[in-house]
C-alpha cells in the first residue's frame, strides 16, 4: 500500500477508475466506518478472549449489567440494545446459559414473557471483561489528541442521530 494511503482511499480510487460516473465520496467516511467496525470487532474479541466469551456475549452481559439490580431484562429489552437478530438472540441466550453466565426464569408481571438475568458468574465476568473492553477502547484512539477525539465523538454522534432517526 503507497505511504499515507488507507484500503479505503484504494477501494475508492479502484471504483473512480472502473466507474468514474459514481460519487465515491461518502465511501470516505462509510468505508472506514465499516472497516474500523470490523476492526475494533477482533481487537474486542481478542481481549476477552481469557474471559471465555466474544463480542456479541459482552454486549448482553453488559446491556443486563447497566440495567442495574435485579440484574434482568427481557429478550426484547435486549433487542433494543444489542445489534442482533431475534434468532440471533435466542441462540446467544441458550449459549450464555450453558456457561453458567445467565439464567432464564419468568417475568412476574407476564409469565409468557422469560427474563434472562445475570448469574455470580456472569457478574464476576462482565465486572472483569468490561474493565478490558474500555481499556482496548482507550488504546484504540489514543492516536486522537483531547480536540480531535471530542470532534470527532460529536461528528459520529450526530451521523447516528441522524440515521437512528429515518
Amino acid at each position: 500500500m503507497k505511504e499515507g494511503l488507507d484500503i479505503i482511499d484504494i477501494l475508492i480510487a479502484e471504483w473512480k477508475k472502473e466507474r468514474p460516473e459514481l460519487d465515491a465520496e461518502a465511501m470516505q467516511v462509510v468505508g472506514r466506518i465499516l472497516k474500523l467496525s470490523n476492526i475494533l470487532e477482533k481487537r474486542t474479541n481478542k481481549a476477552l478472549k481469557n474471559n471465555n466469551i466474544y463480542y456479541t456475549d459482552l454486549d448482553v452481559l453488559a446491556t443486563i449489567r447497566r440495567s442495574g439490580a435485579p440484574y434482568e431484562l427481557s429478550p426484547k429489552q435486549l433487542m433494543e440494545s444489542v445489534l442482533i437478530t431475534s434468532g440471533a438472540m435466542t441462540a446467544l441466550l441458550n449459549r450464555l446459559i450453558k456457561l453458567d453466565l445467565i439464567y432464564r426464569a419468568p417475568n412476574t408481571q407476564d409469565g409468557r414473557v422469560k427474563l434472562a438475568g445475570l448469574t455470580e458468574k456472569g457478574i464476576k465476568i462482565i465486572d472483569e471483561a468490561i474493565v478490558l473492553r474500555f481499556k482496548d477502547a482507550k488504546s484504540a484512539v489514543e492516536v486522537f489528541n483531547k480536540e480531535e477525539h471530542d470532534n470527532l465523538a460529536n461528528l459520529l454522534k450526530k451521523l447516528l442521530v441522524s440515521l437512528e432517526s429515518e
